[in-house]
């Protein structure tokens, strides 16, 4: 007998609001449907409708775990609309900022992983080690969260030689740390017997419903933007993809911590080889970009994160489409649940690291038939112009 479960959208497992119909025989469950839309804010509308200096603080809001990953990507896509080359200097500012936060998330989403398999001993210690990387975080831009480092044409605070310092004796101490939870974590039985088998997803699964970030190289496969694409000076940096064989939740653990040892290496290499010289090309408040259209991609905690842009002449974006790296994982999300058990719904979940605010999207509703469906550009077009005629 098939029995109909729907979680959330408001569900003690979920930090965000989301929802999943889950249909179990017995304790196994044998399909799942996601329902997303409860977070659509109309981001990318309200980006056509500012300039490019002001949708620097939108893209920032996207999302407050990686808002630093958005700005960057953000700058970087505005920055080839116009041409733009920016001091190396910022540069290496730009890379130190972007490991730091992805430290600041694998750690947290490290922590929550311990704590939705009831491990809340290695919870609280990998969150203790996360406030080294807030610290410094906070150090550098004066903000725990949404840094503003990023503008176009470079950043906007620079790097002290005594930051530098307490940056190397942070990276050191913190290594330490991750080198420890990666030789616990695979041999530890609460970790193994909660993750070992747990989630399956398969490199041809992977591959053939396009997972993203360390969820995809999770599964053996070698993608990483700052490896496939390299940007800023992963390439001379000598970047290195951490992937892992075991297909389940437990790989996904191991890829954060090998990703995490990685940004150390990166940060500290950064920190050693900084030129001196300026940290960005002054521009006025308001400017106009040429005619031009661009896209650009950079790897964010979470996976592969795009944003597509449009310009017109004007000192606004004509369009501005981002696609971020959840909304991705969501198909390879719902393979990884059939015939798992109930009680490993909210590790199998969080092991994506899913952040629904960034992942929602438009969504129709009509009351009086009872339909739902998603709209695409044309779609909206025809409405518009059966509407108003226009």
């Amino acid at each position: 007998m098939t029995i109909r479960i729907p979680v959330g959208p408001q569900h003690p497992a979920l930090k965000e609001p989301e929802r999943f119909i889950f249909y179990v025989e017995g304790e196994q469950i044998v399909k799942v449907i996601p329902r997303i839309g409860f977070n659509h804010r109309g981001i990318e509308k309200a980006m056509e409708e500012r300039t490019y200096l002001q949708d620097l603080y939108i893209s920032e809001r996207v999302c407050g775990i990686c808002s630093n990953v958005h700005t960057a990507c953000y700058v970087l896509l505005v920055e080839r609309l116009m041409n733009m080359e920016i001091p190396e200097r910022a540069k290496y500012i730009r890379m130190i900022v972007l490991e730091l936060e992805r430290l600041h998330s694998h750690l947290l989403w490290l922590g929550v992983a311990f704590h939705e398999i009831g491990f809340d001993t290695l919870f609280y210690l990998v969150w203790r080690d996360r406030e080294i990387v807030m610290d410094l975080l906070e150090l550098i831009s004066g903000n725990r969260v949404n840094y503003a480092t990023n503008t176009i044409g470079g950043v906007r605070r620079d790097i002290s030689e005594e930051t530098k310092h307490k940056i190397l004796k942070g990276m050191k101490l913190l290594l330490e740390r991750l080198k420890y939870y990666r030789r616990l974590s695979p041999e530890e039985q609460t970790i193994v017997k909660r993750t070992l088998g747990v989630g399956p997803l398969s490199t041809q699964d992977a591959k053939r419903l396009c997972a993203a970030g360390p969820t995809l190289r999770a599964s053996n496969v070698k993608s990483d933007v700052r490896g496939d694409e390299p940007y800023l000076l992963y390439k001379e940096a000598e970047f290195q993809t951490m992937v892992s064989d075991l297909c389940d939740v437990l790989g996904r653990i191991l890829v954060r911590i090998d990703e995490c040892i990685e940004a150390v290496r990166i940060i500290e290499w950064c920190v050693k080889n900084m030129p001196d010289g300026p940290i960005r090309q002054k521009l006025p408040p308001i400017f106009k970009v040429p005619e031009n259209q661009a896209y650009r991609r950079v790897e964010a905690p979470r996976g592969e994160l795009v944003y597509y842009g449009v310009s017109d002449g004007s000192e606004k974006p004509y369009r501005i489409k981002i696609r971020t790296p959840t909304l991705a994982n969501i198909p390879a999300l719902c393979k990884m649940l059939e015939n798992q058990h109930i009680a490993d719904i909210p590790i199998v979940v969080a092991s994506i690291d899913p952040c629904f605010s960034c992942t929602d999207r438009l969504v129709f509703i009509d009351i009086e038939k009872g339909k739902k469906w998603s709209c695409s550009m044309p779609y909206f077009k025809h409405l518009i112009k059966k509407k108003f005629g226009r």
